[in-house]
């Protein structure tokens, strides 16, 4: 798999992800993720596993748009596997500190999504950094 497909398949899962995060049904155990919250709309355990509310939602969609978008060029795909490594890097240690777990009350970066951030960001860092390196030096 190239860069520009990873792009397209992060892309697709994230957008997939956060579309999920909107049917209520997928949403269970509310209680323990709702009390550390401030914004607890559509919260709880997207399909019992990952913690999730209205915000987490929106920022899986606005990473999957993106990366659907950045399939468009190499040059794009690029940068955004380079800044989902960054990204999700800092929101997989953010996970880790207990005072910044919920990203000041707004966002769930805890459990689960600890597992599913920092997998994100290795795959963007071997896309981003290695692979593209590699497929530049293939063309030349």
């Amino acid at each position: 798999m190239n860069t520009r497909y990873f792009a397209l398949v992060l892309g697709i899962f994230y957008t997939l992800v956060g579309v999920l995060g909107f049917f209520p049904p997928l949403i269970t155990d509310t209680q323990p993720v709702s009390g550390a919250l401030a914004v607890d709309l559509f919260s709880g355990r997207l399909l019992g596993i990952f913690p999730v509310n209205i915000l987490h939602s929106l920022v899986h969609l606005a990473v999957g748009i993106w990366g659907i978008v950045a399939y468009k060029g190499y040059a794009a795909s690029v940068v955004f596997s380079k800044s989902i490594a960054v990204l999700f890097g800092i929101l997989t240690i953010m996970g880790l500190i207990p005072v910044l777990n919920t990203t000041f009350g707004l966002i769930p970066l805890f459990g689960a999504d600890i597992l599913l951030h920092a997998g994100t960001a290795i795959l963007g860092a071997y896309f981003g950094f290695y692979a593209a390196r590699v497929g530049v030096e293939v063309r030349r």
